[in-house]
C-alpha cells in the first residue's frame, strides 16, 4: 500500500512539473508574440532606415518577433540572423537595456546575446546557425524546408524591402549563381533542397551554403 501511495505521489509530482513546463512555454511564446516592439523601436528604426515607410517597419518588427520565437524554440542552440534589417532592429532593441533585459527574462528565461558571425567559435557555427534558422523559419511559416515553394519572411525581407547591404536569398540556385558571389544566396542549399544526406533535426550538420548576420545564444 505504501509503495502504491509513493508511486502515485511521484506520478503526481511528475505531472505537475510537466504541466508547469508547458504552461511556462506557452506563457513565453505568448509574451514574445504580443510584445509591443514598435512602441520602443519604431522611431529608432525610422531614423536608422529612413527609406522604410511605416508599413515596411511593421514588417521588420513582425520578422523580429519571428526571430525571437525561433531562438526560444532552439533554446540555447545558435540561430543565425538571416536579415540585415531585422538585425538593425535587434541592435536598436538592445540599446534599451532595461526593457531588453526584462524582455529576455520573461520571453526566453535567459539573456539573449547578439553574437557577430566573425566572433563565433568556429567557421561551422555560422553554417549550422543559418541551417537551423532556415528549418525553424520554414516550419513557422508552413514551408517544407527541403522543397520550399517560397521563402520564409526572415529570409525574404531584405530583398522585399530593397535593403542596401542586405542578405538576398533565392529559391532558384542557378539564378543565385548567375547573380555573382555575395549578391544572392541559394536557399535550396541551406535546406538541402537539391538533395543531401543527414538528419532533418535541429542538430543537422549536412553540407550547404548560406549567409547571415549575427546569431542568438544563451548564457
Amino acid at each position: 500500500m505504501k509503495l502504491l501511495v509513493g508511486l502515485l505521489f511521484v506520478g503526481l509530482v511528475a505531472a505537475m512539473i510537466l504541466w508547469w513546463r508547458r504552461a511556462l512555454h506557452r506563457q513565453r511564446v505568448d509574451f514574445i508574440e504580443n510584445y509591443p516592439y514598435a512602441k520602443f523601436l519604431d522611431a529608432r528604426l525610422a531614423a536608422r532606415r529612413p527609406e522604410l515607410g511605416a508599413a515596411q517597419r511593421r514588417q521588420v518588427f513582425e520578422a523580429l518577433r519571428d526571430y525571437f520565437q525561433l531562438c526560444h524554440q532552439a533554446k540555447k542552440r545558435l540561430v543565425a540572423m538571416p536579415s540585415q534589417v531585422v538585425d538593425d532592429a535587434w541592435h536598436e532593441f538592445i540599446l534599451f537595456t532595461r526593457q531588453y533585459q526584462q524582455f529576455c527574462q520573461r520571453g526566453l528565461g535567459r539573456f539573449l546575446h547578439h553574437t557577430p558571425a566573425e566572433a563565433m567559435r568556429s567557421p561551422t557555427d555560422a553554417q549550422e546557425g543559418i541551417k537551423r534558422a532556415w528549418r525553424l523559419a520554414c516550419r513557422r511559416d508552413g514551408i517544407d524546408p527541403r522543397a520550399p515553394q517560397s521563402l520564409p519572411l526572415l529570409f525574404a525581407l531584405d530583398a522585399m524591402l530593397g535593403i542596401a547591404g542586405g542578405f538576398t536569398y533565392r529559391l532558384d540556385c542557378l539564378a543565385a549563381a548567375q547573380a555573382g558571389a555575395g549578391s544572392a544566396y541559394c536557399a535550396g542549399h541551406i535546406g538541402c533542397g537539391g538533395g543531401c544526406s543527414g538528419s532533418s533535426g535541429d542538430g543537422d550538420s549536412s553540407s550547404g551554403d548560406g549567409c547571415g548576420g549575427g546569431g542568438c545564444g544563451g548564457d
